[in-house]
């Protein structure tokens, strides 16, 4: 039965949208909240821990910082094209919507298989650099075994998947509290760095270009690094649904997140840069540790605290966009139908969130931490790459849609190539294991599609499942956007 009358979160529909009978996904992210999710999100442990990847990979000052802006280029333009796709389809779930409109079910059902292991990878090593850095925090130097490492790991996997099963305004305010206290510990870093240019320290700032290395293999190994630690701009796509006012709230909060973003890492390098030389950064295990020796040596134990703080809401707006996808993928059918289901007191996608914690506490178990950045940076990237297809593809299969916003079409291309060569670029040398380990587990999710979502085999007692998740999470399924 299809519903006759709109709602008010039909804003960023168009005028041949339908919604069928079931619980609406309700609007309660606000700008504040989503520049949160995004911020939180980008900010993880990197800028804190290990940009030294770039500064080693660069081989100078100059275009370490050149290196930086440019990487925070890219994700601004990747992060506008996103922000044009949500517009143009607005739902929830991010690639999945594009994908099925410009290629239609089997790129949207590989690219959440794919994320099935980006997320709870993902969220994996997130957990383990909490309890890191908490260990660093509380333990003494030899600190505890990795048994107990990943003990507490899994207790901050559990608080953050308890804190994205109750509500969305509890996560927002989570994620609001977080971002502050991380955004707080990088002004106590630029502030210090700007006393110490004003008493005239700069640092290994007088280097300039001293050091450069030339070789192009070696600069894209930097600019990885510097990706990944903008990774995350895309953040509010997922949930594009729950956002109050799209249309202006969505790009306003890319932009200003991605900019805000840009600007901190800049002068926090600035500010690293003009107390510590070279070598002090590079053979540094935190490089915002190694800076408070000098500027700060009462507070020392404040960065791994810091640290912690800043990874858990990463971790935290992590958990809380990926169910969606998976939320959305089942809401078109081609997923588990009760992986759509939204709680009914607080329209969470319960069902879904639940999975990503329990793929996450199976994946702790195991883990290798550098397999698991190689594996995920490769999957990541190359649909990224997809979705810069999609945008192109759009623009010629729903050339009459209308576009809150429209960007030149040669940024997706510009940023398609780039996503090419961070795919390609492993398989030109002798290939890691993880990278087989990509192709394989996209070799699995083709083998799946095409039985259980193309031709719709039913898995035998699968609707006795949906019954029972529905009575156990209190849960029904959502309402059907359809255009």
């Amino acid at each position: 039965m299809k519903s006759k009358g709109k709602t008010a979160d039909s804003e960023c529909t168009s005028s041949t949208t339908v919604l069928t009978d079931g619980i609406p996904v309700k609007r309660r992210l606000g700008f504040l909240s989503g520049v949160s999710v995004i911020v939180g999100t980008i900010i993880g442990s990197g800028i804190f821990v290990s940009p030294k990847g770039v500064l080693q990979n660069t081989g100078s000052v100059a275009v370490c910082l050149l290196t930086w802006c440019g990487c925070g280029l890219i994700s601004l333009m990747g992060a506008l094209v996103y922000a044009e796709l949500g517009l143009m389809i607005p739902k929830s779930g991010s690639d999945v919507g594009y994908l099925m409109a410009a290629f239609g079910k089997f790129p949207a059902f590989m690219y959440t298989w794919a994320q099935l292991l980006i997320f709870p990878g993902g969220q994996v090593i997130k957990s383990l650099t909490v309890a890191e850095y908490i260990s660093k925090a509380v333990f003494d130097e030899c600190g505890p075994n990795e048994a107990t490492k990943k003990i507490m790991a899994a207790f901050v996997l559990l608080s953050a998947g308890i804190t994205n099963c109750i509500s969305v305004r509890l996560v927002a305010r989570t994620q609001i509290l977080f971002t502050t206290l991380k955004l707080a510990g990088l002004t106590i870093i630029i502030v210090g760095g700007i006393i110490s240019l004003a008493k005239g320290q700069f640092g290994s700032l007088t280097t300039g270009f001293d050091g450069t290395i030339d070789n192009p293999t070696t600069i894209v190994s930097a600019v990885y690094s510097g990706l990944w630690a903008f990774d995350g701009w895309a953040q509010l796509n997922f949930v594009v649904e729950e956002l109050k006012k799209p249309k202006r709230n969505l790009p306003l909060c890319i932009i200003s997140s991605v900019l805000l973003v840009l600007v901190v890492y800049l002068l926090v390098n600035v500010s690293y840069f003009a107390v510590l030389s070279k070598d002090e950064y590079l053979s540094s295990w935190a490089v915002a540790g190694t800076w408070a020796e000098y500027v700060l040596p009462g507070a020392v134990v404040l960065v791994p605290i810091t640290v912690a703080c800043s990874v858990y809401g990463s971790l935290n707006s992590s958990g809380f966009a990926v169910g969606r996808i998976i939320f959305a993928t089942a809401r078109e059918g081609i997923f588990p139908e009760c992986l759509c289901y939204l709680n009914i007191n607080s329209n969470i996608p319960l069902p879904s969130t639940i999975l990503i914690v329990a793929l996450s506490f199976i994946m702790i178990l195991p883990s290798n931490i550098s397999l698991l950045l190689n594996l995920l940076g490769f999957l990541t990237w190359f649909f990224y790459g997809f979705g810069m297809v999609a945008n192109i593809v759009l623009r010629f299969k729903m050339k009459d849609t209308k576009r809150p916003l429209k960007v030149p079409i040669v940024i997706p291309i510009l940023v398609l190539i780039c996503c090419v060569y961070l795919v390609v670029a492993p398989f030109l040398e002798p290939v890691k294991d993880e990278f087989w380990y990509a192709v394989t587990y996209l070799a699995v999710g083709v083998v799946l599609y095409f039985p259980f979502a193309f031709f719709k085999l039913s898995v035998p007692g699968m609707d006795k499942v949906n019954t029972l998740v529905q009575n156990l999470m209190n849960s029904a399924p959502p309402q059907q956007i359809r255009t």
